[in-house]
């Protein structure tokens, strides 16, 4: 299943900040479908993001009935995406 969205980055300030762009509801229900066949447990999906012209794997994280891209260094900086910037996201999330 790939899934394309826009979302704003932010920031989650814990023991260090983290990053962050909200999966849509809609997307999110899409992922709700299939979270029983491919989470690994605690409710996390494997995922593959690409921005721009970086790709990473990762995992989605449950939030409030949605799901939270974790944006990591390795995407945030050579992209320069910055807290509150509209960034573009793929999902790659196999089924």
């Amino acid at each position: 299943m790939q899934l394309t969205f826009s979302g704003d980055m932010f920031e989650w300030r814990g023991p260090s900040p983290f990053y962050f762009v909200r999966v849509p509801d809609d997307e999110s229900q899409m992922i709700r479908d299939v979270a029983s066949m491919v989470t690994y447990g605690w409710g996390v999906i494997p995922v593959t993001a690409t921005i721009g012209l970086s790709t990473v794997t990762t995992s989605l994280f449950p939030k409030d009935g949605g799901y939270l891209v974790p944006i990591k260094n390795a995407l945030r900086l050579p992209e320069k995406i910055a807290v509150g910037d509209s960034v573009h996201v793929t999902l790659s999330i196999g089924v």
